[in-house]
């Protein structure tokens, strides 16, 4: 009889610590959920809500007008032009990135004096708050007082492009002037500067990615294979990229969306200019949804990609679901 009651007295204390821990969780997730409700959940659904009605700033009661935000962006050339900038930024940097990642996480492999020193460095740019690095950034790409145009011209480096220019394109623009290269005056030219800021700013975040990977890798199987004769190239295509491809897919997928949804290095370099060759969706729908009142329209802008992105989420997932199993 005694034996009964302390095995249900340990039952119910059993039980109770369960309690109190599931309530600990419950209480530490809390934050969290609240942040996601907060700034991304009401967010989300308050642009849903707004891109199927006539909303503006004056009229916060517009009636439903079903998708008729979505189909008059389709007759909008700024809108098009926006969303075929959106495509060359997002394509062009996520490849420079890769590239640049994957060179720069096999140079922090090595084991070379410094090394600590160097990854501090290396991840700067990427924990350096953006408005900060915008303003040094615009200093460099001042069309009077950038130091860019200041190596250009004193290392004669304009002017041999300009002797090559024509003869690769009947199009080309002379660089070498007296102020130099006009960098964020030029549409070519300044969507070149905003993707060589987005690349600068998001490498070390591919690469740090891709070191996690790479240091999970067991250095025997890599041996083994430089042993059996598999060249570098082999080896990690082969080896290295199947043995770390869920790192991969997540980190491609994070900077993908971080990609598509950037507003601020191209607000606060170029707004969009010149003549919206740098304008991408996110600054386009900023600039008629907050600067010009429309917030059906800009949400519509704002909403438009989130199929394909949710889309390609999923399919990145599912990869990942069957290369896991």
């Amino acid at each position: 009889m005694a034996v009964a009651t302390v095995s249900r007295r340990s039952i119910s204390l059993a039980h109770a610590r369960t309690r109190r821990t599931r309530l600990v969780g419950y209480l530490l997730l809390a934050p969290a959920l609240l942040y996601i409700l907060a700034l991304v959940a009401i967010p989300f659904f308050l642009a849903l809500s707004y891109s199927v009605r006539a909303v503006s700033v004056t009229n916060l009661s517009g009636g439903f007008v079903g998708l008729k935000n979505y189909s008059a962006l389709f007759s909008d050339p700024t809108f098009r032009q926006s969303l075929g900038n959106t495509v060359v930024y997002t394509v062009v940097s996520i490849v420079i990135n890769a590239v640049l990642g994957t060179l720069l996480a096999f140079i922090l492999l090595e084991n070379f004096r410094g090394r600590r020193v160097v990854r501090f460095l290396i991840l700067l740019p990427w924990t350096i708050p953006i408005a900060l690095t915008i303003l040094s950034w615009k200093w460099m790409f001042d069309s009077q007082y950038s130091v860019l145009n200041w190596l250009g011209l004193k290392l004669h480096i304009y002017a041999l492009l300009d002797q090559i220019g024509p003869h690769l394109s009947s199009t080309y623009i002379p660089l070498d002037t007296p102020q130099g290269v006009q960098w964020l005056g030029r549409g070519a030219i300044a969507m070149g500067g905003v993707i060589a800021v987005n690349v600068w700013r998001n490498f070390p975040f591919s690469a740090i990615i891709l070191l996690a990977g790479l240091t999970s890798v067991p250095p025997e199987i890599i041996d083994a294979a430089r042993i059996d004769g598999a060249s570098p190239w082999t080896r990690y295509t082969k080896i290295i990229v199947p043995m770390i491809a869920p790192i991969l897919v997540i980190g491609l997928l994070f900077s993908i969306i971080f990609t598509v949804t950037d507003l601020t290095i191209v607000y606060l370099l170029t707004q969009g200019g010149p003549a919206n060759a740098t304008n991408v969706l996110s600054v386009y729908a900023f600039q008629i949804g907050i600067n010009s009142g429309n917030l059906s329209q800009g949400a519509a802008t704002t909403l438009f990609l989130t199929p394909v992105l949710l889309l390609l989420a999923l399919v990145f997932l599912r990869q990942l679901r069957n290369k896991e199993v």
